[in-house]
């Protein structure tokens, strides 16, 4: 059955983004005004043109995050519907994707997707813990989590550390050169293989960084942005994949991958109605190095266990065949878990209209972008396919 739809008559009109890091001296409130208002300038409309606003965050409490008012509070938008978002760490993509469909369907013609997360000013030094059984759950932690997977990826396919390694130098690199970034130094392959260990094959450089911050997007009917003179952003295709939180309980899982990426891109891919090889860049959800690899395979950059190949001969550095996080990655920009997708989203966006910083700016062949978000035990992913106008 042929799918309906391939979102054509809806665009994006404006980006923002915080800054990212140890925000102590912000609110969960400031962090939101301080995407909105960027966002609000780029898009050239006013507060009072937004429709409707969907709120990403993960974890509420300190300041915000509860339910929409938490948004209405900070922006100052009141009387409209504002709905809170949540799923794992792809709650911001969660958020775009919702306020994409809603103008798709002819409800409104101008919404706001907002994620925003305060987590360093919390008593938990990772990400806290959402415990589903009394037992097996105990103890575990995300770099834990996805140790397993990477331990019997290096197995099969016969790798060491080092590609894992090559990951983090090559994002720290590239986030070195973004001013919105946590990290903004670089790291040599050394640091990377004799930081302290983590959760083995994970020392500290192969783990992102809990992190404050917020990033939105304004979206619209194509019609309402030609009415304004703006230039816009394509939205090509959007897909979302759910699978099970409790891998370990299926037999048939691999523990090489996440088929919840390999879904959600085969819905992406189909409604754009492009190939993965149509793609110039992509922002992944590399939470830890060897995801970033997993993401190359899962996206269908390359053939599973050969993933490694592309960063060891330099294919997804800024200047090679499929760039993969210039602007950092979560590994340098940071993982605010509601805001992640939409920072994305924000980078991809800039890239495609050439106004990010001339080091990083990648080579546009088809004016293509994705932006891939993976939420729990890899068990949510959300892949946004964007293009230039």
């Amino acid at each position: 059955m042929a799918k309906r739809g391939r979102l054509d008559d809806v665009v994006i009109i404006g980006v923002g983004c915080s800054k990212f890091g140890e925000r102590y001296d912000k609110s969960y409130e400031d962090l939101a005004v301080e995407a909105f208002e960027e966002c609000l300038k780029d898009a050239g409309i006013s507060r009072e043109d937004i429709e409707a606003a969907w709120l990403g965050t993960f974890f509420p409490g300190f300041g915000g995050g509860m339910a929409g008012s938490s948004l209405a509070d900070a922006i100052k938008i009141y009387g409209k519907p504002i709905t809170r978002v949540e799923n794992y760490c792809a709650t911001g993509m969660e958020a775009f994707r919702n306020a994409v469909f809603s103008v798709a369907a002819g409800v409104y013609d101008i919404v706001l997707a907002l994620g925003v997360e305060k987590l360093k000013d919390r008593q938990s030094r990772g990400l806290p813990r959402i415990d589903w059984h009394p037992l097996l759950a105990k103890g575990n932690t995300a770099p834990g989590v996805f140790a397993l997977p990477a331990v019997r990826y290096m197995h099969k396919y016969g790798i060491d550390r080092k590609p894992l390694a090559r990951v983090a130098v090559k994002n720290h690199r590239n986030g070195a050169k973004n001013p919105k970034s946590h990290f903004q130094k670089t790291i040599t392959e050394e640091d990377v293989l004799s930081a302290p260990m983590v959760a083995y094959p994970f020392g500290l450089f192969d783990c992102c960084p809990v992190t404050d911050g917020s990033a939105c997007s304004i979206i619209a009917r194509k019609e309402v942005a030609r009415e304004l003179k703006k230039d816009y952003i394509k939205i090509l295709g959007i897909g979302l994949a759910v699978t099970s939180a409790r891998p370990q309980f299926k037999p048939d899982f691999e523990y090489i991958g996440f088929p919840a990426t390999r879904l959600a891109a085969e819905q992406a891919y189909s409604m754009a109605g492009i190939k993965p090889e149509n793609v110039d860049f992509a922002e992944v959800h590399d939470c830890f190095t060897w995801t970033e690899i997993s993401n190359y395979e899962d996206l269908g950059f390359a053939e599973k266990g050969h993933g490694w190949k592309l960063i060891m001969e330099g294919e997804t550095e800024i200047g090679g065949r499929i760039p993969v996080n210039p602007s950092g990655g979560l590994k340098s920009f940071g993982h605010p878990i509601g805001a992640s997708g939409l920072r994305m989203i924000y980078e991809v966006v800039n890239q495609l209209k050439g106004r990010v910083e001339k080091e990083r700016q990648v080579k546009l062949r088809n004016g293509i972008g994705l932006a891939h978000n993976l939420g729990g035990p890899g068990s949510v992913a959300c892949v946004t396919i964007l293009g230039a106008e």
